[in-house]
């Protein structure tokens, strides 16, 4: 069992012995109920390599049955240890809990990615009707009182007790969640509780799944090719192929994205044409029957009534309670520092283009549709870059086993075997074994790169099988993107952004990978929403190590290297247009904290309107650069687990930035550097403190400095 037993495996954004008695230890249950027998598919593990989920072996209809199975069978498995008349010791309690719920935690790592990654209408309604169950079964384990009495016994005997490390790191955390889950309220509390995760759990069901039909729903529809001026040849094909798929031959259709901006925005000439897309991109899930406004009021209000319930002055200062940052006024504190220099940074940058405007004969001022544009233009016209051109440099499966994997050879010695044996739940994704740098067997590893309707936006790393000592498992690891696919006859090809995002999300893939721990709930990437970004983002920096970029940046024509003149020019370019790039996450961010620190009783009735003016708040430039996800379609905190925690992304860039200057100033992508980030944080888990894991790296503790140069907001790079 995972003490965080709903917390998402999905990372946007998402396991040493027992010294005292053996794990092993007989346990009394007579008292207990007996243990359901398993018979869906995932009743033992698979007998596939690394014992793969076998998506041959059921239907899309038959995982809420097995899921249903499973959960009656974990509810029995906590049963016994509650009730059993044996005096409560570490082995008969905190171990055994360990071992439940492994059918659940089968069938729900096939079955979550299914539903996030290629859902459809029996999955939706399978999803939507497992959500409470899911949530009731978290209640019916943390609000337990017989189980809480034995945890209690023994956090309250720790002293007296001889354990290891992780054991004690266990014992501390299982304890701490149960009490944030509720073990010390009332009867009368809990059972509101009780009400509340439920209600919450369909919630977080049905918004995910509305801002996905929202987003497909809002496709654009254009008329005329030269409504596309600027676009590739390739992209007015696929938008052409998308036109034709819709029954509208002779038309193009432009397919919205996760976030406000929209990537095309920086290329169409026609400002109507912008101005359409970034309306019908920023304005969905608004109204209409793919509205989430309605839903949100309720999942706000009643997380202010889980603060009531706690006593806690707001629901972030209840639910960042195991986080790195610890507090709310801590995370806020540090986004609201840089807010100074990042408002003076685009007060000019937004001069520079409303000059560019003025001088090309304008009459207008910018507006949000026409940032992206203008910014893309000085790019090009200041540091010679074209994306467009930038792109063909960057084939998908070259970027994957040129780039990732050369750079995982280089630092950590792994080595990478691609397979076609193992069934995967979608055609076009792509399994590899992993392999240590002594040849063992390491891990298995999933890529699925392509965006469709299907698929959830954004992109993350999830765990259909989670490494633990204990239960003998190594790690099954999948990437998911969401790359634009190839029109028919062209190349798969990524854009700059791409390409740092799969760096990004092999890091998490190597946190899962290197996890070495004894217990499940401790291993990889069960980790605070504000540490478990760092080893995702510290990765993105190799993507443009020139050793490793010259290995896989080759032209998709040519085979050509992509030019080291290209190459300074992006590094160059990596502080520019930072009042837009940095400004849309940082605003996102705070716009998360707003809605997550209102005290009980202060939900607003009107979302929009609170939106807005949580917005004109916050000192930035709203107007121009708007949050990377408006509240609508904020699919991060109102349905993957990222409430109070969106933050994170930038606590972790510090740590990211920080962590990676000590790569540098120690010799860069060696092999011992490798050694040392695997051995001191990247394959520790939570077996550790955060703080320890990151002294025992670094030396020192996290840095801001290395991040706001990063950003161009320290000293003069803030001026030019």
């Amino acid at each position: 069992m995972k003490t965080r037993l709903l917390a998402s495996s999905m990372l946007a954004l998402m396991t040493a012995a027992c010294a005292t008695t053996p794990d092993s230890a007989p346990m009394d249950v007579a008292a207990a109920p007996a243990i359901p027998k398993a018979t869906s598919a995932f009743a033992e593990l698979s007998t596939l390599p690394f014992h793969a989920p076998d998506f041959t072996a059921l239907s899309d209809a038959d995982y809420q049955p097995a899921i249903e199975e499973a959960i009656a069978i974990q509810l029995a498995e906590i049963d016994q240890i509650a009730n059993n008349p044996a005096a409560p010791t570490f082995a008969n309690t905190i171990v055994a809990m360990e071992r439940t719920g492994q059918v659940y935690d089968r069938a729900t790592a096939a079955f979550d990615q299914k539903v996030s990654a290629d859902i459809n209408d029996t999955l939706a309604a399978a999803d939507e009707a497992l959500a409470p169950q899911r949530a009731a079964l978290s209640d019916a384990i943390y609000l337990n009182p017989k189980l809480f009495a034995r945890v209690k016994a023994i956090y309250d005997n720790r002293a007296a007790m001889s354990m290891t490390a992780e054991d004690a790191m266990l014992l501390e955390i299982t304890y701490a969640d149960f009490v944030h889950n509720g073990a010390l309220l009332s009867d009368a509390a809990k059972a509101e509780l009780k009400q509340i995760n439920g209600r919450l759990s369909e919630l977080g069901a049905q918004i995910p799944q509305r801002i996905t039909e929202g987003q497909a729903g809002a496709a654009l529809t254009v008329d005329t090719v030269e409504e596309l001026s600027g676009l590739s040849d390739g992209q007015i094909a696929a938008a052409a192929a998308a036109a034709e798929a819709a029954g509208m031959p002779g038309k193009y259709v432009l397919a919205m994205t996760n976030t406000t901006s929209h990537p095309l925005l920086s290329q169409l000439n026609n400002r109507t044409t912008r101005e359409r897309l970034y309306r019908a991109n920023s304005t969905r899930n608004y109204s209409g029957d793919k509205s989430t406004v309605a839903m949100i009021r309720e999942v706000v209000d009643l997380r202010t009534q889980i603060a009531r319930i706690f006593g806690t002055p707001d629901y972030a200062t209840w639910q960042m309670y195991d986080r790195f940052a610890r507090t709310p006024e801590r995370a806020i504190g540090f986004m609201e520092e840089m807010v100074p220099a990042l408002r003076a940074t685009q007060e000019r940058e937004a001069a520079e283009i409303n000059a560019m405007i003025e001088r090309e004969g304008g009459d207008f001022t910018v507006q949000p549709w026409d940032w992206p544009y203008y910014a893309e233009k000085i790019r090009q016209e200041r540091y010679a870059l074209d994306n467009e051109a930038i792109k063909q440099y960057f084939v998908v499966d070259r970027v994957l086993e040129d780039g990732v994997f050369f750079m995982a050879n280089k630092l950590y010695g792994l080595t990478f075997e691609k397979r076609t044996d193992i069934p995967v739940y979608r055609e076009g994704v792509s399994v590899y074994t992993v392999f240590d740098a002594d040849g063992s067997e390491l891990a298995l590893f999933y890529f699925d790169p392509f965006q469709r309707d299907s698929k959830g936006g954004g992109a993350w790393m999830n765990n259909f099988v989670e490494q633990s000592n204990l239960l003998g498992l190594k790690p099954v690891i999948a990437n998911t993107l969401n790359v634009a696919p190839p029109a028919p006859g062209q190349p798969a090809l990524m854009t700059w952004d791409d390409v740092t995002t799969t760096f990004h999300e092999f890091g998490h893939a190597l946190h899962g990978m290197f996890a070495d721990q004894q217990y499940p709930s401790l291993s990889g990437t069960n980790t605070a929403r504000d540490w478990v970004e760092f080893p995702s983002q510290f990765h993105e920096p190799f993507a443009a190590v020139p050793e490793v970029l010259q290995n896989y940046a080759k032209h998709w024509q040519t085979g050509e290297t992509i030019p080291m003149e290209m190459v300074e020019a992006i590094d160059r370019a990596s502080k520019f247009n930072q009042g837009y790039d940095f400004g849309e996450l940082l605003t996102a961010q705070l716009l998360d904290m707003k809605w997550h620190s209102l005290a009980p009783g202060e939900a607003p009735s009107d979302v929009v309107g609170f939106e807005r003016e949580a917005l004109e708040s916050l000192g930035l430039r709203t107007d121009l650069v708007p949050p990377r996800y408006y509240t609508p379609y904020f699919r991060h905190i109102f349905g993957h687990g990222y409430q109070a925690g969106y933050y994170s992304y930038t606590w972790t860039n510090m740590l990211a930035k920080d962590g990676y200057a000590w790569v540098v100033d120690h010799g860069g992508m060696t092999r011992a550097n490798g050694d040392h980030i695997r051995a001191t944080f990247l394959g520790q888990g939570h077996s550790k403190s955060y703080e320890q894991m990151y002294r025992d790296f670094t030396g020192h503790d996290p840095q801001v400095g290395p991040l706001l140069e990063s950003l161009g907001l320290t000293g003069d790079a803030a001026s030019q």
